[in-house]
C-alpha cells in the first residue's frame, strides 16, 4: 500500500530522519522497516545532489523519501520533486495561503502550478506521462505547524485540498509563544492538544517527531492520538546506541 493511502486511511506510519549524506545510512534506515524516511534540508547540510542520490537508494528499497524542505519556495519544491521525492515536509505553514502555495508547487496545471521540466522523477524525459499520473495518485504534502499564527488557523491550512497530514514543531512553536523549548508549559501543551483536535476534525493524520530513540515516548505519542511520528534520526540513533554500549561495556571491564 503506498504511504498517501496509508495517510488517507489514518493508519499509524513510523518514519525517521537522515541528515548524513552516506548512502550507506540510507540504505541501512530503509532496510531496517520504516515506513518513510525524511531528508532533512532544513538542518543539515545535505545538498540537493546528495538528496537525489539517497532518494534513488530509498526508491531501491521501496521506501518514500520526503524532503524536509527550507523553506515553502517552488523553486526548492519543484527541484526536490523532480529529483525524485515521494513528497514535501513543508516548513512554517501559518495559513491556508501558505498551504496553498505548496500544494500548487507539487502539481502540474490545472490542479497546480509547478513549472514542467525533464528530469529524474520523469524519467529523463521517457515517462513523463507516467509520472503525471504517479504523481495525483501518490505525491505527500506534509505541512509543519510550528508557529502560533498556524495554531490560531490549523482548520483553514487543513482544510486545504492536497494536504495530507502535519507534523507539529514543538520547539519553534514555544519560540513563537515566548517561551522557547519549554515543552511542558501548560500554554505550549494546550496548543499542541488544539491542533491535534483540529487533525481529528479534519481527518488528518496528526504527526509529531520523538528525537531521542526512546519506545515509551514513542509509545506515549501513539497513545495520545498521534499518527504520522518521526521516531529519532540518524545521528541520535548512532549517538544513543554508541554511548549505551560503551556504558555497559565499561561497567564490566
Amino acid at each position: 500500500m503506498q504511504l498517501k493511502t496509508k495517510l488517507a486511511q489514518s493508519e499509524i506510519t513510523i518514519g525517521s530522519w537522515i541528515t548524513l549524506g552516506h548512502t550507506a545510512i540510507a540504505e541501512i534506515m530503509a532496510s531496517a522497516g520504516f515506513d518513510w524516511l525524511v531528508l532533512d534540508m532544513e538542518h543539515s547540510v545535505l545538498e540537493l545532489n546528495e538528496v537525489q542520490t539517497i532518494i534513488q537508494v530509498l526508491d531501491g528499497r521501496q521506501c518514500p523519501a520526503i524532503a524536509r524542505l527550507t523553506s515553502n519556495h517552488p523553486d526548492q519544491i519543484k527541484r526536490v520533486m523532480d529529483a525524485g521525492a515521494t513528497g514535501v515536509m513543508v516548513p512554517m505553514i501559518k495559513s491556508a495561503a501558505d498551504a496553498r502555495s505548496a500544494v500548487d508547487a507539487v502539481y502540474y496545471p490545472p490542479r497546480g502550478q509547478r513549472g514542467v521540466g525533464l528530469a529524474r522523477a520523469q524519467g529523463f524525459g521517457a515517462s513523463f506521462r507516467s509520472y503525471q499520473q504517479w504523481l495525483e495518485q501518490n505525491a505527500v504534502i506534509v505541512v509543519m505547524i510550528e508557529h502560533i499564527d498556524a495554531v490560531n488557523a490549523i482548520d483553514s491550512i487543513l482544510a486545504v485540498p492536497g494536504i495530507d497530514a502535519y507534523i507539529i514543531g514543538p520547539y519553534d512553536l514555544s519560540g513563537s509563544m515566548g517561551r522557547p523549548g519549554d515543552l511542558d508549559h501548560p500554554d505550549v501543551q494546550t496548543a499542541i492538544n488544539r491542533i491535534l483536535e483540529a487533525g481529528k476534525r479534519a481527518g488528518k493524520p496528526g504527526g509529531i517527531h520523538v528525537i531521542e530513540p526512546d519506545i515509551e515516548a514513542l509509545q506515549q505519542r501513539i497513545q495520545s492520538g498521534f499518527n504520522f511520528l518521526g521516531y529519532s534520526l540518524d545521528i541520535r540513533i548512532l549517538d544513543s546506541i554508541c554511548r549505551s554500549h560503551m556504558q555497559r561495556i565499561r561497567e564490566f571491564l
